[in-house]
């Protein structure tokens, strides 16, 4: 069973709409926005203005469909966050986007100088954090991420505040299409992705809600009804179950129309919803630098998107506080006086 602590239970009410269902959308992407913009540009480095500029254009465009926002602490907070609504969940990025490759797998950490202390601080409602994961890394990286991982969920346990957790495959030193980029690593195997989620789920690691990548691949993902998708559904099934918790669906670059199938076969595996930011924003932001072409665009289409997406949360989801982990009262926190004074400091 999951028990919660007053702060946890109001940032996950805070994440979720007034039905307890994430329509959630990531505006924290950097090597995504920032590379194509800097090719552009002929430089090493994109212009921080121009960066800055597109998360701040996405704050406003696509706030209205969202029941919560992430944010990094680079670009979008410091140039859009005075463009947030204070109805919006706040969400944000703890992870560096740059992760070591070490022979055997990749390592990642936090933001130089960043911690969940200053995310609290700054009124973050919850804490997100992308760990890369292979279970047939080499040790050393197995237990650098473990105890990454193990590390954030104390400190979230600590200044009682969720913890999403993001979790991605990749591609080791001995596999065909080597890509550092941030996208769905192509022929993954269903197996690496359940045996993560299967890992993460032990209780040591303090995770609140899963943020997860389909286990099969996104263009491989026929709609619910469509031929061969009972087979794709059980895969589904089984990821929901190791999970265990609230969880929601990542885009990793999928277009639109595969992270829909993606989602129907996630809300009858028991999803609660989504926290995409590719999918929705990516046709865009191709058009970089046309700046009123950009926000036509998101204001049109990337709308429009959300709000069949959200249609589909509507009927399909599950809301998060109905998980069975909660037990069958569903999500609450109910102390006694001493133990609330105890969490919570003394007073």
């Amino acid at each position: 069973m999951m028990q919660l602590s007053a702060g946890k239970l109001w940032g996950m009410r805070r994440m979720a709409d007034g039905g307890g269902l994430f329509k959630m959308t990531a505006v924290d992407q950097r090597p995504p926005i920032k590379n194509p913009i800097a090719k552009h540009h002929g430089t090493d480095e994109a212009p921080y203005g121009d960066v800055a500029r597109f998360k701040a254009l996405l704050i406003e465009t696509l706030q209205g469909e969202s029941s919560a926002m992430l944010l990094d602490p680079h670009y979008a907070i410091p140039r859009g966050i005075q463009s947030l609504s204070p109805a919006k969940g706040l969400i944000v990025t703890l992870e560096d986007s740059l992760f070591e490759e070490t022979p055997s797998g990749r390592i990642s950490a936090e933001i130089d100088d960043w911690s969940v202390e200053k995310i609290k601080r700054m009124g973050g409602d919850a804490v997100k954090v992308l760990a890369w994961y292979r279970p047939d890394a080499g040790d050393a990286a197995l237990q650098k991420q473990k105890d990454f991982t193990q590390r954030i969920g104390d400190a979230c346990a600590r200044y009682a505040i969720p913890f999403l957790f993001e979790l991605l495959v990749y591609p080791l030193a001995g596999d065909a299409d080597q890509t550092k980029d941030y996208v769905e690593m192509k022929n993954k195997k269903s197996d690496q992705v359940l045996a993560s989620v299967e890992e993460f789920a032990k209780p040591e690691y303090g995770i609140d809600v899963f943020k997860l990548e389909s286990p099969v691949n996104a263009d491989d993902v026929p709609g619910v009804g469509e031929e061969g998708w009972e087979n794709v559904q059980k895969t589904f099934n089984e990821m929901g179950r190791l999970a265990g918790r609230p969880w929601v669906m990542l885009s990793a670059g999928a277009g639109k129309a595969a992270f829909r199938n993606i989602m129907t076969h996630a809300y009858k595996a028991g999803a609660s919803g989504y926290l995409a930011g590719r999918a929705i924003w990516l046709d865009a932001f191709s058009h970089y630098p046309d700046w009123d072409r950009m926000r036509a665009l998101l204001q049109g289409e990337a709308v429009d998107y959300m709000r069949d997406l959200n249609e589909l949360t509507d009927s399909a989801a599950m809301p998060w506080h109905s998980h069975s982990c909660f037990g069958a009262e569903g999500a609450h926190f109910t102390p006694s006086d001493a133990s609330f004074r105890k969490s919570y400091g003394g007073f």
